[in-house]
């Protein structure tokens, strides 16, 4: 007898990626592209080349009305929301009591409202989580009738002037409203793979038809999930589930430049926000007993997520939690937690590969040059 299958929700574009040759996958409660006739290897190198069309419709779109909205989502995150600019975005985090991390999100100010962007696997534990925390004075709409596709990539900026001029004076984590061939867009300029680009929010309806006029630039290629993981892990960039977890607070997982000081002891406004104690004291203290670290391959094997990590004993002091054979680095990257001890940059460690201790280097992330376009 065959157990039952779910069922899987589809974005807004998933005939496209039929029609285009995609190869779909189960992820996050969506079929989703995780490649398409290119290939995985090719389409992270016209990524880093030209620019790349990502559907990220299943990730969650919720938006927060009322005057002290951003107060109260303040609450719930270690970030400066009540001093985030109109027209401005920020990475942040839910935590938990223990500190521990809910899940990562982005929160941009329209000017009159906010409008969050959360992790598919956790969008209904993330809005759960608002409408439990957050005032009555606040509205929550989640925004079920809008995709959201991202281009990236050296050529992105040109691309989208073409379809908006306006999008040019917008430099890294600017978010702006604006309509592009008559579709009500809201557009931020950032991304998840370390090179300049756009994420645009558009209405459902609309998204197959902004996605064929960015797909009639000649730069532009459909990416899929499986060059979106290549291409993050190599720019540094968690992946939540995998590389952060409720087990892991924001020290841990060497997410303080995510900790605003206006939050951190001594601030404005610090503490505040669930398990504030225990990140705070991290802070003050240095003391963790793990750190995320980078890891180089010094072979060409790729050392992939759950592997252990050794020290030249044999003796377990660590896990990766991602990796793979970078195509623009070209070598073996990879995250993972160390002990403490053993995180320091140009450590010798082992990851133990089909029973071979395989050595690896702690190293800087970004494996390659972030390009963010700053102005």
């Amino acid at each position: 007898m065959t157990a039952p299958t779910e069922t899987l929700a589809k974005t807004p574009l998933y005939d496209l990626h039929l029609a285009q040759g995609a190869k779909m996958v189960p992820f996050a409660g969506y079929e989703m592209p995780v490649q398409y006739p290119l290939g995985v290897k090719k389409e992270h190198l016209h990524t880093r080349e030209k620019a790349g069309l990502f559907d990220v419709s299943h990730m969650g779109q919720v938006h927060l009305t009322g005057a002290d909205a951003a107060a109260q989502l303040e609450k719930l995150v270690p970030v400066d929301i009540i001093g985030l600019p109109a027209g401005k975005q920020r990475y942040a985090l839910f935590t938990n009591d223990q500190g521990g991390i809910m899940d990562d999100l982005m929160v941009s100010n329209l000017g009159d409202s906010l409008l969050v962007v959360v992790n598919a696997a956790c969008k209904t534990q993330d809005i759960a989580h608002m409408r439990a925390n957050l005032g009555p004075s606040v509205t929550i709409e989640v925004l079920d009738d809008r995709a959201l596709l991202a281009i990236q990539g050296p050529a992105a900026a040109a691309v989208m002037a073409r379809l908006a001029p306006e999008t040019s004076d917008m430099v890294f984590m600017d978010y702006r409203s604006m309509a592009i061939a008559g579709i009500d867009c809201f557009i931020g300029r950032a991304g998840y793979t370390g090179e300049d680009g756009f994420e645009v929010s558009v209405p459902a309806a609309d998204a197959l038809r902004f996605a064929e006029l960015l797909l009639a630039e000649p730069e532009v290629e459909l990416i899929g999930l499986g060059a979106r993981d290549s291409l993050r892990l190599e720019s540094g960039l968690c992946l939540y589930g995998h590389d952060i977890d409720t087990t892991t607070t924001p020290i841990e997982a060497s997410l303080i430049w995510a900790i605003s000081p206006c939050r951190r002891s001594g601030g404005e406004r610090e503490g505040g926000f669930p398990g504030a104690a225990v990140v705070l004291e991290q802070i003050r203290t240095k003391a963790v007993a793990r750190k995320r670290v980078g890891l180089i391959g010094q072979s060409r094997a790729p050392v992939r997520e759950g592997t252990e990590l050794v020290d030249a004993d044999g003796a377990a002091i660590g896990t990766v939690t991602s990796g793979t054979l970078g195509p623009s680095a070209g070598y073996p990257v990879a995250m993972g937690y160390l002990s403490a001890e053993y995180a320091t940059l140009d450590t010798e460690v082992y990851a133990m590969v089909r029973g071979k201790p395989l050595a690896m280097t702690v190293a800087k992330m970004p494996f390659v040059p972030q390009r963010y376009y700053r102005g």
